[in-house]
């Protein structure tokens, strides 16, 4: 269940794409902290950059991620990097993702929220900037996935349609107790979904309450 094993992640080339995670929550929750971590060191051995953007404050948690001030349009202005040149990952996005997108895009650009399920339309916050837009399929994904899919089809070059996943899985807090996941995993060459270290033990610290109380 860790995010070591990655699908693929051996075979990425080190094409140095950098990853933005706008964060749009006014606080930094326990499984957010867990899914940045996550992205940072999977992005590490892809080769990427990570940058968590839109952080008001540096958060000492994060010592291993790239934390900026600034929100994404001004980030990607700093950096010099022409608007059409970077990608916002968008379930209401042009097209689909695809493996050519590696070779258009040098930054992709996620909203750094889970959101509710149903889901409610958080990345209209970043689409108001005027980059192209692309879906990662019509289910709502963490943030670590969408992050992880879009490396999986941009770096590692397999079709979108072609990445395995486990749909909505059960994971096992305590002995006899697990609970069931309201999204889809990538699926590891274990079988099994890939999750943030330390998921499962944040899920059992607080199950009392239900999973979309917690994230």
């Amino acid at each position: 269940m860790a995010a070591t094993g990655t699908a693929n992640a051996g075979s990425a080339s080190p094409s140095k794409h950098t990853f933005i995670v706008e964060h749009l929550d006014p606080e930094l929750e326990s499984w957010q902290l867990l899914e940045y971590r996550t992205i940072a060191a999977e992005c590490v051995t892809s080769g990427s950059r990570f940058v968590l953007s839109g952080m008001s404050t540096s958060h000492a948690d994060l010592p291993q991620v790239e934390q900026s001030p600034q929100h994404v349009e001004d980030f990607v202005k700093s950096a010099g990097v022409p608007h059409d040149r970077v990608c916002l990952l968008d379930p209401k996005g042009e097209s689909d993702l695809s493996p050519a997108d590696g070779d258009l895009f040098d930054i992709f650009v996620f909203g750094g929220i889970l959101g509710d399920d149903p889901p409610r339309d958080r990345t209209a916050e970043l689409r108001v900037k005027g980059f192209k837009g692309r879906r990662l399929g019509v289910e709502q994904l963490t943030t670590d996935t969408a992050a992880r899919v879009t490396r999986i089809v941009v770096q590692d070059k397999v079709p979108l349609d072609q990445v395995p996943y486990v749909d909505r899985p059960n994971i096992e807090i305590a002995e006899g107790e697990s609970v069931e996941m309201p999204f889809k995993y990538v699926k590891g060459r274990d079988g099994k979904p890939i999750m943030p270290e330390g998921m499962a033990a944040l899920l059992a610290s607080d199950a009392d309450k239900g999973i979309l109380d917690l994230l």
